[in-house]
């Protein structure tokens, strides 16, 4: 699973989301480790093809003046300022309120002068096409009356432009007071939609707080990231010296061989039921008559995936015995699981079967919480996805292993007491019927 991550360098959300905070650490790392040696080995070849003439060299660019220069505070490192936490800085509240009442009166703004432009197109257009119609009116009159009467005509013909001019004023005014009205109108209709839309985003507000903290602390969780990773390589040494000298790998699987038992005898064994007295076979290799999805589509795969997969391995029994491990639970949930283990003390622990890998999630009780840690099933051993390097030949090997070496250097998880079953069938029953 590991390995087809680093292969097309992306993990799925909700897989991402079922990882510890460590798990999420030293898979950025790996991930990064692995771009490095990408990036490497495009260089090396680039730089073999120009040797052998198969690539025109790189030209050189031309030396430029420009350059940046980082402004450095009181203890010589970049000096960075967040908003809202200087001195003299306003309230992230109050900011936000000005930005949206702002944000409201210039909205409002320019939707009033797109109409104040629009009303006084309409108000021009008006006028125009009265005072054009009077004028023509007018001249219509005015060819029918006689020459003394011109001077009159005059007259009028003034007195009523000065009229339609007087009128048209008074209308421009009212209309620009209208404008004005659905300005503010406006205005505070854009506010309450921006405020209803902040209060809504509300709801998400303990994620949000959380993000502006991770970029708040990012130099730091950049240096811890940097003596996590070294914690993570000295781990690595530490827990491969110690599979080597416990031996936890090298003969296991051979002495299984020998000592495995048919899916169908186990399942007798299970549930007591007289034995045959017919010799059994011993464990066979993985089945491989089924075509196995990329990753768990439904409880029913799942279920078939163990059977086909996981039982000639005997995953979930107490070695060298008959019987179903005491910290082996079924498909259930991470509430469920959280559940089990609310009333124990720190160091508890159970393997639960995944719904989001071919594997199993180990969750282990804290003295204030949980952890879950996944352990990847896919190929022909079992390894903590991202956090342990050891792997294991059996799933009782990886369990036995960590009783006695802690899980990560940074928690020190060890476990210590199994969660058993609570509820009668046990929710590992479908797994073996």
């Amino acid at each position: 699973m590991l390995q087809q991550i680093l292969h097309d360098m992306y993990i799925d959300p909700e897989l991402l989301a079922e990882l510890s905070d460590v798990q999420k650490h030293i898979l950025f790392y790996k991930m990064r480790e692995e771009q490095l040696r990408r990036w490497k080995e495009r260089e090396t070849w680039e730089a073999l093809a120009q040797d052998e003439g198969l690539r025109p060299p790189k030209t050189k660019r031309a030396a430029s003046d420009k350059h940046i220069q980082w402004l450095l505070g009181a203890d010589g490192e970049v000096w960075v300022w967040i908003m809202g936490e200087g001195p003299g800085d306003k309230p992230y509240e109050e900011i936000s309120e000005e930005l949206i009442a702002e944000r409201a009166r210039l909205q409002a703004q320019r939707e009033a002068e797109e109409l104040w432009r629009q009303k006084e197109a309409e108000i021009t257009k008006k006028f125009r096409d009265a005072l054009a119609n009077e004028k023509a009116r007018i001249l219509a009159e005015k060819w029918k009356v006689e020459m003394e009467d011109r001077k009159a005509a005059k007259v009028l013909e003034e007195r009523i432009h000065e009229e339609f001019k007087r009128k048209e004023e008074e209308e421009r005014k009212r209309g620009e007071e209208q404008i004005r009205l659905q300005e503010e109108q406006r205005a505070k209709e854009l506010y309450w939609t921006l405020k209803q839309a902040q209060l809504h985003c509300q709801a998400s507000e303990k994620e949000e707080r959380e993000w502006e903290e991770q970029l708040r602390r990012s130099k730091a969780a950049d240096e811890e990231r940097s003596r996590r990773a070294q914690r993570a390589r000295d781990e690595y040494r530490h827990h491969s010296l110690r599979a080597i000298q416990k031996g936890t790998v090298a003969g296991l699987s051979s002495m299984f061989r020998e000592l495995g038992q048919s899916h169908e005898q186990e399942a007798r064994l299970y549930h007591h039921l007289p034995d045959p007295g017919l010799p059994q076979p011993l464990a066979l290799p993985v089945s491989r008559t089924w075509e196995r999805p990329l990753r768990p589509v439904s409880r029913d795969v799942i279920v078939r995936w163990f059977k086909e997969e996981q039982l000639p391995r005997r995953a979930g029994f107490e070695r060298n015995t008959k019987f179903i491990a005491p910290w082996f639970h079924g498909i259930i949930s991470r509430e469920d699981a959280e559940a089990l283990l609310e009333n124990m003390t720190e160091g508890a622990f159970l393997v639960r079967v995944s719904e989001k890998i071919w594997g199993y999630t180990l969750s282990y009780r804290l003295q204030k919480g949980f952890k879950h840690f996944l352990v990847d099933a896919s190929g022909d051993f079992y390894s903590f996805l991202g956090v342990d390097p050891n792997r294991h030949a059996t799933l009782t090997d990886l369990v036995d292993f960590h009783k006695e070496e802690i899980i990560t250097v940074s928690g020190g998880e060890l476990l210590q007491e199994p969660c058993g079953q609570r509820d009668s069938p046990p929710d590992y029953h479908l797994l073996f019927e």
